[in-house]
């Protein structure tokens, strides 16, 4: 997976024994498992370790295959699984002047962890199989072998125009796209995606308007050639997949034109990862450097790396992130813990004291005495107030003008880089310059780090002008007297 992503939100997984058992039954690896038990001394392999026809006669009828079209290509697909996992062990045939001497087969030491195995064990397992199939799915398309078969009999690869490296890229792109569609709020969630739009995800440029012929050419030809790899991902239990309606083809071999509407694009095809899915592809984004959070990675750290890490997550994810990092926590010891996380001047403490205010609206009364400790703290007494007054305590003492002023304007950094509702912040700047007259001519002065930031937003989002005149003039003393 390409590392290009910025941090993704967060992925909800289900628990590791459910994802196992998702594994164990996912069609590919129950036929590879089924051909790794009938595996045994009078097995016979090529000197690729591909099973003799003979035997693979017989793998067919272990599968009950017999009936299907493709039955010897399914049979084989299979027993290459159950080698490259670990199922079977092969010692190969090798060839000699008298012909191949057959090699055999034998269960192999992994074939264990099915029934015997933790579900992590299960998962590892899974995963190679994962990625075994996706080195299947971005291989060549050998259509006409004669084409790029040598005079010495040796494929001509160069004859092929294939990149594996590309093709790979490819594919990677398209699972990175499929799987932020799935996490990002407003984006599929658990509903399918329409495979002429994740092609083009990958196809058109960003900045284009109306796709041009060849454009739309190379996404007709993208389609296809996922609809073939998504064919061989299905098996495995990354997708579920409804391929492109064969009824589109004009004759054998046309690529369908994309869907000029909504109402027959279910017909081009349409994919949607499943749990185990997004199991596997975060795990390929990991092991590639992508930073892909799971709710929950954070519920064992401290809570600085709390409230950093849901910086980024959307309001739900960070609730029960949160949620999730206090349970077991004794209340005090996790408000104190939060309250000297959220400390700070650096441009990211407005919002971890953001985080820290939403995180200890979770914490019951309990936690009060630890909030009363920060009462007379310059950056959290105003947050201190807030909680304890939200929670009807009693003997609150009033903030100064000071503090009320800090509050402000740390409360609109916060949500300035929280990246939240426009709409919400105007409203709350409007509120706070309508509930305290002259208030720009207090503001400029709060010693806070981000006061120019502020009041020069203040100016940009106020609908009224003269307002919004005055935070701009505001910004400008709170500039100058800084000296930035």
């Amino acid at each position: 997976m390409s590392a290009d992503h910025p941090t993704l939100p967060p992925v909800r997984l289900r628990a590791d024994a459910e994802l196992a058992r998702d594994a164990l039954a996912a069609p590919l690896l129950v036929q590879a498992v089924r051909l790794a038990r009938w595996a045994g001394p009078d097995t016979r392999v090529d000197a690729g370790g591909e099973l003799v026809d003979e035997q693979l006669a017989e793998a067919v009828e272990v599968l009950g295959l017999a009936d299907e079209e493709d039955a010897e290509i399914l049979a084989a697909d299979a027993w290459r699984l159950a080698v490259d996992t670990g199922l079977v062990d092969v010692e190969d045939g090798e060839e000699t002047e008298e012909g191949v001497t057959p090699g055999r087969a034998a269960a192999g030491e992994n074939l264990a962890l099915v029934t015997g195995g933790s579900p992590q064990d299960v998962l590892a397992l899974w995963l190679d199989g994962f990625d075994a199939v996706f080195a299947d799915a971005v291989a060549p398309i050998l259509d006409d072998l004669d084409a790029i078969v040598g005079d010495d009999g040796e494929i001509d690869f160069e004859a092929l125009d294939w990149d594996p490296e590309v093709e790979a890229d490819f594919l990677e792109g398209v699972l990175g796209n499929l799987y932020l569609l799935t996490v990002s709020e407003g984006g599929a969630g658990e509903g399918p995606v329409p495979l002429p739009a994740l092609a083009a995800s990958m196809v058109v440029p960003a900045d284009m308007g109306e796709p041009t012929d060849d454009v739309l050419e190379q996404v007709s030809d993208a389609m296809m050639r996922l609809d073939e790899q998504f064919r061989l991902l299905e098996p495995i239990g990354l997708v579920e997949y409804q391929p492109v309606d064969e009824a589109l083809m004009a004759e054998e071999g046309e690529e369908p034109a994309p869907p000029v509407d909504d109402e027959d694009v279910s017909r081009y095809g349409m994919v949607r990862l499943t749990p185990l899915g997004m199991y596997g592809v975060r795990a390929r984004m990991l092991e590639a450097g992508v930073d892909a959070p799971a709710v929950g990675d954070l519920a064992e750290k401290g809570a600085d790396a709390l409230l950093d890490g849901i910086a980024g997550y959307p309001e739900a994810a960070a609730r029960e992130e949160t949620a999730a990092w206090l349970t077991g926590r004794d209340a005090v010891t996790a408000a104190r813990e939060l309250l000297a996380a959220a400390r700070g001047a650096d441009a990211a403490s407005p919002l971890r004291r953001l985080h820290c205010q939403q995180t200890l609206s979770l914490v019951g009364t309990e936690a009060e005495p630890a909030v009363r400790e920060v009462l007379d703290d310059p950056e959290l007494g105003g947050l201190a107030r807030v909680w304890l007054a939200e929670r009807g305590a009693s003997d609150v003492p009033a903030p100064s003008e000071a503090m009320i002023f800090w509050l402000a304007i740390d409360t609109i950094a916060a949500q300035l880089g929280a990246d939240g509702d426009l709409q919400e912040l105007q409203e709350l700047i409007e509120g706070l310059t309508g509930r305290h007259s002259g208030f720009f001519e207090t503001a400029w002065r709060v010693e806070h780090p981000a006061t120019a930031e502020v009041l020069e937003a203040m100016g940009r989002l106020h609908r009224d002008k003269a307002v919004a005149k005055d935070a701009r003039k505001a910004a400008f003393k709170a500039r100058s007297r800084s000296g930035s």
